[in-house]
């Protein structure tokens, strides 16, 4: 192993831990959601709240980053750190208030705003490592999201508790342990320069056509995923008929950390929009079906699994499309303009399912998640010719 490419592995190696102990924060409150609700302390409607005010929260923080262009004007490592102990503290305050009033919403607002200071910095600073493997680097970057997204599910199952406090006080204690490793970290030499302070150049994730067809593909992608990650548990513990199910979240879940890994893989063999169109046509398949199987508990579970792996493994390429069409000094601000569109609209799915499963019922509920990525993949088709395959990605 050469001295850069150890230097690489290493460093991508401890952006991954950091960001899955981080990203633990997410959800956080989806996980105590389940004992919630059978106790009785919550409804299905006034639950969506502490997983939408995350979003909306990163929505904030993300057109706060993306007007200051912060991802590309302050030190990556500082405004990950920062970001990073924010979220810790607000998530570890949960276990103070009241589990579903104004403060815990007000948390869970302020966690989410801070993730915009981690998660589109992530993509950044592993994009500065790539030579050839771009969509490789941010897939991992994302399988890490995904990991740490799950991890809030099993803590319960680790320490024993079914108290959903325990879910919050071990998601921040691991938020500042992560933040805290980002300190090791190296940029590497793609690490663009500090531009100067241009708020009209966030107009630029439209004007661009290539950008604006990655940008649709995205959105189509995030009309499906974090509900479907919202709501999922609480989809198996009516199949499975049983209250603690977080071990069977956590790996749906977790299974699209391997969806991400491979798909970055064939992407950066084959055209990378193609791929995250067939991704999303497997997941949007997935939607559709998974309520006519419920009768059948053990395929229903093995549907999630599939559902769990390629709902996200398209994840990586919407950001690495990005990476490869943006300027170099202004990928952090069109990144974080992504996720900035990308989360508005999740918020709106995390709420509105909900009320969708009550009026129509689970299976018609998730089968509505299936149009976002079905029309997502023919944007993504459209932007496959617009992809040069024969040069290697930034």
């Amino acid at each position: 192993m050469s001295g850069a490419a150890g230097s690489k592995r290493r460093n991508l190696a401890l952006l991954s831990a950091a960001l899955v102990l981080v990203l633990a924060v997410w959800f956080a409150g989806t996980a105590a959601v389940p004992a919630l609700i059978a106790q009785g302390v919550v409804t299905p409607g006034r639950a969506a709240w502490l997983t939408a005010a995350v979003q909306l929260g990163f929505v904030a923080g993300t057109l706060v980053s993306a007007i200051l262009s912060l991802a590309d004007r302050v030190d990556s490592r500082r405004l990950f750190l920062g970001c990073a102990l924010v979220a810790a503290a607000a998530t570890l305050a949960q276990v103070l208030v009241a589990p579903s009033g104004t403060a815990a919403i007000v948390l869970r607002f302020v966690a989410g705003a801070t993730m915009a200071g981690v998660y589109p910095v992530a993509m950044k600073l592993a994009a500065s490592w790539a030579k050839g493997d771009l969509g490789l680097l941010i897939g991992i970057v994302v399988g890490a999201l995904t990991l740490g997204s799950a991890l809030p599910h099993l803590i319960p199952a680790v320490v024993g508790s079914l108290d959903w406090r325990a879910a919050y006080a071990g998601a921040g204690v691991l938020a500042a342990v992560g933040g805290v490793l980002i300190l090791g970290f190296r940029a590497g030499p793609l690490i663009g320069a500090r531009p100067p302070f241009r708020p009209a150049q966030m107009l630029e994730a439209w004007r661009n056509r290539g950008l604006r067809l990655a940008n649709l593909g995205y959105l189509g992608h995030m009309w499906e995923l974090y509900a479907m990650w919202a709501w999922i548990g609480v989809f198996l513990a009516g199949v499975l008929e049983r209250p603690q199910v977080g071990g069977w979240v956590f790996g749906v879940m977790a299974a699209g950390a391997a969806g991400c890994v491979l798909a970055g893989l064939a992407a950066d063999r084959w055209n990378r929009a193609r791929v995250a169109a067939l991704c999303m046509v497997v997941s949007g398949g997935c939607a559709l079906a998974i309520g006519a199987v419920t009768a059948w508990p053990t395929v229903a579970l093995a549907l999630a699994f599939v559902w769990g792996f390629s709902v996200v493994a398209d994840s990586a390429q919407f950001s690495a499309c990005v990476v490869s069409l943006s300027p170099p000094d202004y990928v952090g601000t069109m990144l974080t303009v992504q996720t900035s569109m990308g989360f508005l609209l999740t918020a709106g799915m995390i709420g509105v399912l909900p009320f969708l499963m009550g009026a129509l019922g689970t299976g018609a509920a998730f089968a509505v998640l299936g149009i976002g990525p079905l029309a997502g993949a023919l944007a993504m088709w459209r932007l496959a010719p617009m992809l040069d395959q024969a040069s290697s990605p930034r």
